[in-house]
């Protein structure tokens, strides 16, 4: 039976479709097309649901499962971030602080894997609350500026909360893998 016809591997597929549709939604984000940019990104939304939802319920799992879903999470999400404050729609220090987290995490995740020994990363609570937090200001920012505008208040109380989730998620990550580090290296 052919790689993509066993059921095992529909999780995947979903993943690659996802990934795919990044370009897409990317493309019409900044060419303002904020509805069908919604669209996109909800059904990238409903497909990360739907893939995690296969893999854990059917014990579909996979290592490259394991690898692609965050990536195309993170793909989506920093695409979307990186386009709204192309567009001036996020503020720029917002956009460098959600990026400059991510290099730290991703740099310090590289060095613990070659320098310490082979990297088994969960991801912490904080992290998953800054991960919502950035899907509901995309999505808010994306029906702001083209669908309904929004409460500015609403608009700013969200920026706030990512970004003080951006920079506890990334302090919480820092601490806890030097702390392993020190313990691994004694």
């Amino acid at each position: 039976m052919s790689l993509l016809l066993k059921a095992r591997h529909i999780p995947n597929l979903i993943t690659g479709l996802r990934i795919l549709l990044v370009a897409p939604f990317l493309w019409v984000l900044l060419r303002e097309r904020y509805d069908l940019a919604l669209v996109l990104f909800v059904i990238a939304g409903v497909s990360d649901a739907l893939d995690g939802f296969l893999a854990k319920y059917y014990g579909w799992t996979s290592e490259i499962g394991g690898i692609l879903d965050p990536i195309a999470d993170k793909l989506l999400l920093m695409g979307a971030i990186l386009a709204l404050g192309w567009l001036n729609e996020l503020p720029s220090w917002l956009v460098a602080l959600v990026v400059l987290r991510d290099l730290i995490i991703i740099g310090g995740a590289i060095s613990y894997h070659f320098l310490i020994e082979r990297l088994a990363a969960a991801p912490l609570m904080i992290s998953k609350l800054n991960t919502l937090l950035q899907l509901i200001l995309v999505c808010a920012v994306i029906i702001h500026y083209g669908m309904a505008t929004l409460p500015s208040e609403l608009l700013n109380a969200l920026i706030d909360l990512t970004a003080l989730t951006t920079i506890w998620s990334g302090t919480a990550y820092v601490w806890q893998w030097s702390a392993r580090a020190r313990t691994r290296v004694r």
